[in-house]
């Protein structure tokens, strides 16, 4: 069983900066992947950042303001997310992509923790 645990969102003004943290646990051999996506209130989910090794990728409208970092060793991803802007308000969700045996291999998913920009 893998349990991926968000945590870290918050409401923020414009112009701050939230930190997201994402934690698996369980029987796990080998994580691969691991991303953020976020979902606003009537939209589709959708790709925020995702750390493969050391190679990143970001959505263009995150660029230069959100970092994703990842602790190999606590299995946790962290996603840094500065210069924060009301349409960056969604929940914000953890994905991994892990093996818990030599044969197995899927994606999981964390609960979501929401993110509110405002003043």
């Amino acid at each position: 069983q893998v349990q991926l645990v968000e945590s870290g969102g918050g409401l923020v003004q414009p112009g701050g900066s939230l930190r997201l943290s994402c934690a698996a646990s369980g029987t796990i051999f080998s994580i691969n992947t691991m991303g953020w996506y976020r979902q606003a209130p009537g939209k589709q989910r959708e790709f925020v950042a995702r750390i493969i090794g050391r190679s990143t990728n970001y959505v263009d409208s995150v660029k230069g303001r959100f970092t994703i970092s990842r602790d190999n060793a606590k299995n946790t991803v962290y996603l840094q997310m500065d210069s924060l802007k009301p349409e960056d308000t969604a929940a914000y969700y953890c994905n991994a992509d892990i093996s818990t045996d030599w044969k197995s291999r899927r994606d999981y998913w964390g609960q979501g923790t929401q993110v509110t920009v405002s003043s």
